[in-house]
C-alpha cells in the first residue's frame, strides 16, 4: 500500500477519516447508524489500542513507530493508552505503514447480548466474561437501564440471574420505584418483583452464612431496600395469565415449566424453570475471590 492523501482513499475510508479527523487534529469519530453509539473517550481508547496491537503484531518497537510518526516515544505511549488523539497525517501514516484500511479502526458491531453481558460484568456480575472487543454502550451506563433491558428481553436465564449481584452491588444507585413504573408501561412489572423476591431470598441465605463484615453490611442494606420494595408492592399473580420467560416449543414443555415453578414464581405468576438457588449461585460466584 503506497502512501495516500485523503483524496485518494476509497469513499468508505474517506468517511471514516473525515469523521475521525478535523483539519490536522483528530477528534472522536461517530459510529455509523448501524453501530451502537459509544462515548468519544471509548472510541479514542479503541483506536489507540488498535495501533498498539498492530505495532506489536509487526514486532515494531514504540521507538520505531514514534520515529515514523515524528512523535516522542512518551507521546506515542500516551496515545496508545487513549490519552489523546493522533493527527490526520499520523493516522494516514499508520494506515500506510501497517497496510490496513481505515475501516480496520472501527470497532466490531456488537450484538445486544454482548453489550448486555459487558454491562452486567462491569456493574458487578464478575462471574461473566467481558468481551474486550465490544465498546461500552451509552444506553447501558446506568444500572437501571441494564436491569430494565434484561427483564424486558428475558431470553437469557444466565443474564437474568446475573442481575442478583448487579442489584446488590448497586443497591443505592438503583431506583426500584422508577423501574417498576417503566416496566408497568410494558406490562412487565411482575418480573421485577419476582426478581426482587428471588434476590432477597439469596441475600438472606448468604447472610445466614456469616459473611465478612463489609459484605454483611452490603447484604443487610440490600435486604432493607429489597424488603421495602416487596412490602410496598400491591401486585400479585392472582388470576393473571402466566408470564412465560422460558422458550416453549411444545405443550409438554409448558407442562414441565408449570411443574417446576418455585414458590416465588407462583406468587408473581412467572413461568420459568429458574429457581432461587440459581440466583444464589450467581450472587456467590460474582463475589468469589479471583
Amino acid at each position: 500500500m503506497t502512501a495516500k492523501n485523503i483524496g485518494q482513499l476509497s469513499d468508505p475510508e474517506q468517511r471514516i477519516v473525515h469523521k475521525y479527523c478535523y483539519s490536522d487534529i483528530v477528534i472522536p469519530f461517530a459510529m455509523s447508524a448501524a453501530r451502537a453509539p459509544t462515548s468519544p473517550e471509548a472510541l479514542v481508547s479503541y483506536i489507540g489500542t488498535r495501533v498498539r496491537d498492530l505495532r506489536k503484531e509487526r514486532s515494531w518497537t514504540q521507538a520505531r513507530l514514534a520515529s515514523e510518526l515524528r512523535l516522542s516515544q512518551g507521546r506515542l505511549s500516551q496515545l496508545e493508552r487513549g490519552e489523546g488523539s493522533f493527527t490526520a497525517e499520523q493516522f494516514l501514516t499508520v494506515l500506510r505503514l501497517f497496510n490496513v484500511p481505515a475501516s480496520d479502526f472501527l470497532p466490531a458491531v456488537a450484538s445486544v447480548e454482548d453489550e448486555l453481558q459487558n454491562a452486567l460484568a462491569r456493574l458487578g456480575a464478575r462471574h461473566l466474561l467481558e468481551n474486550t472487543d465490544v465498546l461500552p454502550s451509552d444506553r447501558l451506563r446506568e444500572a437501571n437501564a441494564v436491569v430494565r433491558e434484561v427483564l424486558a428481553d428475558a431470553s437469557s436465564p444466565r443474564m437474568i440471574t446475573a442481575l442478583a449481584p448487579v442489584i446488590v452491588e448497586n443497591i443505592d444507585r438503583i431506583n426500584l420505584t422508577r423501574l417498576a413504573l417503566d416496566l408497568s408501561q410494558l406490562g412487565l412489572a411482575r418480573r421485577l418483583f419476582w426478581l426482587v423476591d428471588n434476590i432477597l431470598e439469596s441475600v438472606l441465605r448468604e447472610l445466614a452464612a456469616s459473611p465478612k463484615a463489609a459484605r454483611a453490611r452490603q447484604l443487610r442494606r440490600a435486604q432493607l431496600v429489597l424488603g421495602t420494595a416487596l412490602d410496598s408492592s400491591t401486585l400479585r399473580a392472582s388470576s393473571a395469565k402466566l408470564d412465560i420467560l422460558d422458550k416453549v416449543r411444545t405443550r409438554a414443555t409448558l407442562l414441565e415449566i408449570n411443574k417446576a415453578l418455585s414458590p416465588s414464581s407462583k406468587r408473581w405468576g412467572i413461568g420459568t424453570a429458574l429457581q432461587p438457588e440459581d440466583f444464589y449461585d450467581a450472587l456467590r460466584s460474582a463475589n468469589a475471590p479471583p
